[in-house]
């Protein structure tokens, strides 16, 4: 994109000039013609000028607009939007505020596109990797119905309760991965270097090394002599299953199979319902034909297996079927929110009951991921059981052996 310097005539037939930033001189006529000015002359002014300007040492050290970015951003607008200032000077606002380069490339970015009379829907479309397809469609529509403030508000608690359960997930996992990776380290180490000592010895008293501790030096001995091949193996098993994952059936898979987990799946499956009714709630109570805001958030609840069964109620119900049977037809709800999703059809109140269905899943996860680590205990403790296991059976059993045969030899 480029910024162009134009001028022409407005429907009065005075003169006017500026600049706007665009694709290309076709692009430029038609934003003048569509806002009532005929143009006369365009020309290239230059770079664009919808980012401020950074050195490359600045844009290197500027790192992405984070989930905290987006959730401030969100609770910023709904401030200034409920205040009643007017969107541009809200968005000039926070770039002047804000001290990160990224964030206050966005903004302008944002504030250009708005100048050249964009929508705000439109101009974010831009920016996929910071604002999602779900971000974007519910702020069109509360561009499209003139609930925007409203649509901030909740697009920043879906936010924070989105960030809210990876922070615990992550806290919960930690002192397990800890845990793992010390004994993981332990075992490297007393293979690599505690092991083919006691094999050295071992020759020493013509003593045959016990079948676990032979089971470790040959493992040792494998990783030592061909750790470039393990490892252009291990890189190239992890490629495959990353590109299988990237195509639709192999996500579709994958995610069927996060569900299928013994500790995490149903954790997954009432965050990702969570996820679902309150997203749904949001875009019905915004005014959005279910339908649509089916496939909406089809394509946000982050699971293909899920999304797939949102598709389904979606088919179910442009046919004519009620949404609590499609629902029913999926397999994938409780009989209590299977009767709440009725009770709402039948009174008109879907919009609350599915806010209470979120706020039903979101209070369950939360009670799953506090009891995660409890969960998780038993399976590290028949996990480093096994790992103390091995290593005494590889350590230990050496030393008796080497006793018996210096006795052997003493006698």
């Amino acid at each position: 994109m480029q910024a162009y310097a134009w001028r022409g005539r407005n429907q009065h037939g005075h003169v006017i000039t500026g600049v706007i930033d665009a694709e290309n001189d076709d692009s430029v006529a038609e934003q003048l013609i569509a806002s009532g000015v005929t143009p006369v002359q365009i020309s290239i002014k230059g770079s664009s000028l919808s980012a401020p300007r950074m050195d490359w040492w600045n844009a290197l050290l500027a790192g992405p607009v984070s989930d905290e970015d987006l959730l401030l951003f969100s609770r910023q607008m709904y401030a200034l939007q409920r205040a009643g200032v007017p969107i541009l000077r809200s968005f000039a606002g926070l770039q002047a505020s804000t001290v990160k380069p990224s964030l206050a490339a966005l903004l302008a970015d944002l504030r250009a596109g708005l100048d050249q009379g964009r929508d705000l829907a439109t101009t974010m479309t831009r920016h996929p990797s910071v604002f999602s397809a779900f971000f974007v469609a519910m702020v069109r529509v509360g561009e499209m119905t003139g609930r925007l403030t409203e649509v901030f508000k909740r697009l920043g608690e879906h936010l924070e309760f989105e960030m809210d359960v990876r922070a615990r997930i992550k806290q919960a996992l930690r002192y397990p991965a800890m845990v793992m990776i010390a004994m993981g380290a332990a075992l490297v180490v007393i293979n690599l270097f505690v092991l083919p000592a006691f094999a050295n010895v071992f020759k020493g008293f013509n003593a045959e090394l016990p079948l676990m501790t032979r089971v470790l030096l040959g493992f040792s001995d494998l990783t030592v002599r061909w750790w470039p091949m393990l490892l252009a193996a291990s890189v190239a098993v992890v490629w495959s299953v990353r590109a299988w994952v990237a195509t639709p059936t192999g996500r579709y898979r994958w995610d069927r199979m996060k569900l299928r987990l013994p500790v995490a799946g149903p954790i997954i499956l009432k965050a990702t319902l969570a996820r679902f009714a309150r997203s749904f709630a949001l875009a019905s109570a915004s005014g959005v034909p279910i339908s649509q805001a089916m496939t909406v958030v089809a394509q946000t609840v982050d699971n293909a297996f899920i999304g797939q069964r949102i598709e389904q109620m979606r088919d179910g119900v442009e046919r004519g079927e009620s949404i609590s049977r499609c629902a029913a037809a999926t397999g994938v709800f409780t009989p209590v929110v299977l009767q709440m999703i009725a009770v709402g059809e039948e009174t008109g109140e879907l919009d609350a009951l599915l806010v209470e269905i979120a706020l039903m899943y979101e209070r369950e996860t939360d009670y799953a991921i506090k009891g995660l680590s409890a969960a998780i205990e038993p399976l590290l403790l028949l996990v480093i059981g096994g790992m103390v296991l091995v290593l005494a059976l590889g350590v230990f059993l050496p030393l008796w052996s080497m006793g018996q045969a210096a006795s052997g030899r003493g006698g």
